[in-house]
């Protein structure tokens, strides 16, 4: 996409699928890895500088039926990525959590509840798009941003 740079991490053994993350051409950023236990099979991480800051920006995708192994990764980027100034995006297929009054039915549904309030525990703004049309149980997670 002209104008724009792109960060992308293709599914490995199959056909399609993947994520990708742009950025505006005129913005400083660059893709970075995180710890070994926290790589995610399907997630991106770049920071974007500004001035004298750096923003880490993950865009993660969490299948329906994940691994025990991979739900585990992706907790870990969160606790490693929640430690900067952050932006997490993505579909994490948990649709049995209610952001507006912060309960859950679900166990899987419930730790991640928790790991989301363990690690931004001031002033994080959660956005769903829990039932609408099409797309569903996308959030997002920022600290400090909104």
């Amino acid at each position: 996409m002209t104008g724009y740079v792109m960060f992308r991490k293709d599914r490995l053994g199959r056909r399609g699928g993947g994520i990708i993350l742009y950025i505006k051409e005129s913005i400083q950023a660059y893709e970075i890895k995180l710890e070994k236990e926290a790589e995610c099979e399907e997630a991106v991480w770049c920071n974007i500088v500004t001035g004298n800051s750096t923003l880490t920006v993950g865009l993660v995708y969490r299948g329906p039926n994940i691994s025990m192994e991979e739900n585990e990764k992706i907790h870990n980027a969160i606790k490693e990525v929640s430690k900067r100034d952050c932006i997490i995006m993505g579909d994490f297929n948990h649709g049995h959590i209610q952001w507006t009054s912060l309960q859950s039915t679900g166990r899987e549904d419930q730790e991640f509840l928790n790991l989301v309030q363990d690690s931004f525990p001031f002033s994080t703004c959660v956005r769903s798009n829990q039932g609408r049309e099409r797309v569903r149980h996308n959030i997002e997670l920022t600290e400090g941003i909104c």
